[in-house]
């Protein structure tokens, strides 16, 4: 993701405000035996399907794309828990809930094209290209963006085009797109990008600051109209440099 630093990196707080120490994780799944595919199970059936995500594309999805490749192999047994895993440069991942809740909400189809702003850890990228046509995909960190590149290698998943840059703009010499991801919060909704759906496109973003804010997806219905649908309420890490509210003091 393309996220401004938190102050108390280490200590990541879940949607319903469960706080989990995650700085120095670690888990030798050697040892404690530990099995992948019921971990995923698990995830899949105590996390994603009681948010609400019950969309058998989207469940398949995730049960078909290994999470716990696209984290380090120190960190792979906690690739199934419920909280933004640390990925490195004060970035974290997705809650898996809301990666399977965004997928959900896009409805993303063969002949999509996606934009993805933020990177990271190259998972949500992953997930996206299995169901589109193509995914360009912006990072603003380059170490972040080569490690998802070789994870995705890895995973031959070849219909992505990486991009290391500032996305908080979208990507406009590639526009238009059928579906846009943000994976950082905003203040405000991102109207110059809005601008660069495809008609029937669909954009996902977090609008708002702490400690309210709202996921939206915002919908091309004809070239000059756009429809915005608040999903559920929840909280993410900024975007970084995106544009904040004036605030005036009196």
């Amino acid at each position: 993701m393309i996220q401004t630093p938190v102050p108390a990196a280490a200590l990541q707080a879940n949607p319903i405000g469960e706080a989990v120490n995650m700085g120095e994780a670690k888990l030798d799944i050697s040892e404690a035996g530990f099995n992948m595919r019921e971990a995923r199970f698990n995830m899949i059936e105590q996390q994603i399907r009681t948010w609400e995500v019950l969309d058998p594309v989207v469940l398949a999805l995730l049960d078909e794309v290994p999470r716990e490749h696209f984290v380090a192999e120190s960190q792979a047994g906690l690739a199934f828990a419920d909280v933004e895993l640390p990925i490195g440069h004060g970035q974290t991942m997705l809650f898996p809930k809301l990666e399977g809740r965004i997928l959900q909400a896009l409805s993303v189809k063969k002949t999509d094209k996606v934009l993805l702003v933020g990177t990271g850890s190259g998972y949500l990228t992953a997930l996206l290209a299995k169901l589109a046509q193509h995914v360009h995909a912006v990072e603003i960190i380059p170490e972040l963006s080569a490690q998802a590149q070789l994870r995705l290698n890895k995973a031959n998943i070849h219909n992505v085009t990486l991009h290391v840059g500032d996305g908080v703009n979208g990507l406009p010499e590639s526009a238009p797109y059928d579906v846009i991801v943000f994976t950082g919060s905003m203040q405000i909704r991102p109207t110059a990008v809005e601008k660069t759906l495809a008609v029937g496109g669909r954009l996902f973003a977090v609008i708002g600051d702490l400690p309210i804010m709202q996921a939206t997806l915002t919908q091309r219905i004809s070239e000059d109209a756009f429809r915005h649908e608040v999903l559920f309420e929840t909280c993410l890490q900024p975007l970084m440099n995106a544009p904040r509210l004036t605030r005036f003091e009196f």
